[in-house]
C-alpha cells in the first residue's frame, strides 16, 4: 500500500473528496497541481506535512460535501453535464457581478490600491479565456465523451472524432487550465490572499469575497476535469476504438 506522504494529491482528493477543503484551505493546488506528491505539495506550500496528514483523516471520517464523491463512479455525460450547470454557468453567472465590482471599487479606491487595476486586468484576461474554453468543450469535446461513452456502454466501436485521438482537444484544455491557474495565482498574490485592507467598504469586500469564491469554483472545476473526466475519458477511448484507428 502506498504511503500517503507519496500518493499524488490528485490521487488523494479522489479517494477522499472531504480532503479538497483541506487542500484549498491550507494553499496546497489540488487541480493544476494534482500530479504533485503530498509530501512536494506540502513543501511547496510551506505546511507542516505531518499537520496536512491529519487534517485529511479527519475529513475522511466526515461526509464529503454533497456529491463530492459520486463522481468517479458516475457515467461521464452526467458528469459533464453538472460541470456546465454547476460550474460553467456559475462563471458566467458570476463573471458580470464581479467585473461591474471591480469598476466600482477602481472608481472609489482605484488610485490609493493601485493593485485593483492590475486585479482588474488579470480577471478580464481570465473571463475571456474562460468563456472560450467552456464553449469549446460545450460544442466539442463534452459531445464527443458523452458519444464515446455511449458506444462503450452499447458495446460498439467508434469512429475517430475529426481531431483524432481524445487527447489531443484534452491536451489544450489542461493547457488553458494551466493559465487559468497562474491568473489565480496572481491574483490571490495581488490581494493578499483576498485579505481587504482595514476599514474597506463594503463593496470592496464583496469583490475580495466574490473573487474568493471565483477561484474555489474553479479549483473544484478544474479538479473535475482534470483528475477524474479527463483520465476516465482517456481510459475509455482505448476500449472503443481500435488503436489503428486513433490519429497521431
Amino acid at each position: 500500500m502506498t504511503d500517503t506522504r507519496e500518493k499524488t494529491i490528485r490521487e488523494i482528493a479522489i479517494e477522499n473528496p472531504s480532503s479538497v477543503r483541506v487542500f484549498e484551505t491550507l494553499g496546497i493546488d489540488y487541480c493544476c497541481g494534482g500530479k504533485r506528491t503530498l509530501n512536494d505539495a506540502c513543501i511547496r506550500a510551506n505546511v507542516q506535512l505531518e499537520s496536512v496528514l491529519d487534517l485529511v483523516a479527519k475529513a475522511g471520517q466526515h461526509q464529503p460535501a454533497e456529491g463530492a464523491g459520486v463522481w468517479n463512479e458516475a457515467r461521464l455525460s452526467v458528469l459533464t453535464d453538472h460541470i456546465v450547470k454547476a460550474h460553467h454557468d456559475y462563471v458566467r453567472r458570476e463573471t458580470p457581478r464581479i467585473t461591474a465590482l471591480l469598476v466600482t471599487v477602481i472608481g472609489r479606491h482605484g488610485n490609493a490600491r493601485p493593485e485593483i487595476r492590475q486585479i482588474e486586468e488579470l480577471f478580464t484576461a481570465l473571463s475571456q479565456e474562460l468563456f472560450t474554453h467552456m464553449l469549446k468543450e460545450e460544442q466539442v469535446l463534452f459531445p464527443y465523451i458523452a458519444k464515446m461513452e455511449s458506444a462503450f456502454l452499447d458495446g460498439q466501436s467508434l469512429l475517430p472524432a475529426f481531431f483524432g485521438s481524445v487527447t489531443k482537444p484534452i491536451a489544450n484544455m489542461l493547457a488553458d487550465h494551466d493559465d487559468a491557474g497562474a491568473l489565480l495565482s496572481r491574483m490571490h498574490e495581488l490581494s493578499n490572499g483576498y485579505e481587504p485592507p482595514a476599514g474597506s467598504c463594503p463593496t470592496f469586500r464583496a469583490l475580495y469575497q466574490g473573487l474568493q469564491e471565483f477561484e474555489r469554483d474553479l479549483h473544484l472545476h478544474v479538479h473535475l476535469e482534470n483528475n477524474i473526466l479527463f483520465t476516465r475519458a482517456i481510459e475509455m477511448e482505448t476500449s472503443v476504438i481500435e488503436p489503428a484507428c486513433v490519429a497521431v
